[in-house]
């Protein structure tokens, strides 16, 4: 497989070969056109970012909470426990197959009280170049198309053990330049959305253990267009619930295991093109072709153990599955960690489990963080 074969479709004669330039990124990733595989425009939103979260098998929603944590959880990044920081993250993108696409993510937080924290963070999405060619095989140009989204999030503590939050996001998506076909003219795609988090968190003083939950819809927002308003295209606006629960061995020993279900609220197949926007969403949850069977089938479940020597040293484990009908991704995950008072690395890798070749094998990331101390009002009390 090479790079002619998955995106040069972008470029044929209609407006629907150019925006299944998406799809086909969801193929690679482990999914199955063939199936009755959910497909958005702008992918590149659901692949994990940061290497802590990916060495546990995507799990995200209810873990401690760090400088990554507004892409996972906007609620619980009130608990961060530091004034202020910021990470950044590479992941070389289905390198085993290509070598120029990747994925960049840099974000950063600052607390500005002991119950509110605000964050920045953007995802860039770099394609690689492409020679694109129509259906006659003649050349129309190179390009390196690119996608990035850019948001702010918010955080508050409601009460000691319960915290909010919310995100804004700006979209942009410019799969192939100013490329024209026939009477259409092909356009970079923009969109907004918002995401929603809560998060709870209880220290179990009996056996020196924390339980913790969380909640949250990320990517609500418009269709996208890469033509006129007449085409438009579902982005992933995602529902992920989970739990995370950590256990103090002793001083220097502690395990934290969790879970993560994901569900996207987009209209299943056949009719998930067609639908309004609103009515789309709510009811992703009930219009599947194969009914109860098929919507629990369109589930993902993320399992993962964190474990922490002398809060120096991490080891990382995690599981992904997906229904085959759904996509069909299945892996296992790795990962390593170390921090300092100041300083912080984390590593993962991913190891498919489908005998067949996968696009994914050998997915590496990694991701630096930096953590600074700042002043906070600690007179300040969520149950004032």
């Amino acid at each position: 497989m090479n790079r002619l074969s998955i995106l040069i479709t972008t470029a044929l004669l209609s407006y629907t070969m150019l925006v299944k330039s998406q799809g086909l990124q969801g193929t690679l990733i482990g999914q199955d056109s063939t199936n009755k595989v959910i497909t958005t425009a702008v992918p590149f939103l659901t692949i994990t970012p940061d290497s802590r979260a990916a060495g546990m098998g995507d799990v995200g929603v209810a873990t401690s909470a760090d400088a990554n944590s507004a892409y996972w959880n906007a609620g619980k990044l009130a608990f961060v426990e530091h004034g202020y920081g910021v990470s950044a993250s590479y992941t070389p993108w289905l390198g085993k197959i290509i070598n120029d696409m990747s994925v960049f993510y840099l974000s950063g937080f600052y607390k500005i009280g002991r119950e509110q924290t605000v964050a920045a963070s953007m995802k860039y999405f770099d394609l690689g170049e492409i020679q694109f060619k129509d259906v006659n095989n003649n050349d129309l140009g190179r390009f390196n198309p690119r996608e990035f989204a850019f948001d702010v999030t918010y955080s508050r503590m409601l009460t000691e053990q319960l915290a909010i939050g919310g995100a804004l996001r700006y979209i942009h998506s410019n799969l192939t330049g100013a490329l024209s076909t026939g009477n259409i003219d092909a356009r970079p795609g923009n969109s907004v959305a918002v995401d929603f988090g809560i998060y709870y968190t209880k220290p179990l003083v009996s056996n020196n253990s924390t339980l913790s939950l969380g909640a949250a819809i990320t990517n609500l927002g418009a269709k996208i267009s890469y033509s006129d308003a007449n085409n438009r295209d579902f982005i992933p606006t995602n529902l992920r619930m989970g739990a995370a629960y950590k256990i103090e061995v002793d001083p220097k020993n502690s395990f934290t295991f969790g879970l993560d279900l994901n569900k996207l609220m987009v209209p299943s197949p056949p009719k998930n093109g067609t639908k309004a926007l609103l009515s789309g969403i709510l009811g992703s949850f009930t219009d599947a072709t194969g009914g109860f069977k098929e919507e629990i089938n369109e589930f993902m479940i993320s399992v993962g153990t964190e474990y922490w020597y002398n809060h120096t040293f991490a080891g990382r484990l995690g599981y992904f599955n997906e229904a085959k009908t759904k996509g069909n991704r299945k892996y296992f995950t790795g990962g390593v960690g170390f921090r300092s008072k100041k300083f912080g690395v984390d590593l993962a890798y991913l190891v498919p489990t489908n005998k067949r070749e996968n696009a994914l094998a050998e997915t590496i990331r990694i991701s630096l963080l930096l953590n600074f101390e700042s002043k906070v009002k600690e007179n300040e009390s969520v149950t004032d």
